[in-house]
């Protein structure tokens, strides 16, 4: 974990993520939390994980998500180098 990251505000940001309950429920706090380009760009780059877990080819992503390569690249280098977050969830998703 990065030891920039931790803080008591951030404690409390992800204690309220973790109280909702359902999809609306994340809807409704996450729109009043993030704008609608941050809360894109936060779902392009979770798609563009899921993509490259299924070895898609940085086009394919790019032509599908509209995500540059930058951003594939920056996702990419989370998955290969990150803390394991992205493949926690997809885990706990397949499950």
């Amino acid at each position: 974990m990065n030891k920039k990251l931790k803080t008591d505000a951030v404690d409390h940001l992800f204690q309220a993520v973790l109280c909702l309950k359902t999809p609306e429920e994340c809807y409704d706090f996450f729109e009043d939390l993030c704008t609608v380009n941050e809360l894109l760009s936060l779902s392009q780059r979770f798609e563009v994980a899921s993509m490259l877990k299924d070895h898609k080819t940085y086009l394919e992503i790019a032509e599908k998500t509209g995500a540059s390569t930058a951003t594939i690249s920056r996702v990419n280098r989370s998955l290969n180098y990150g803390s394991d977050g992205y493949d926690l969830v997809f885990e706990r998703l397949d499950s």
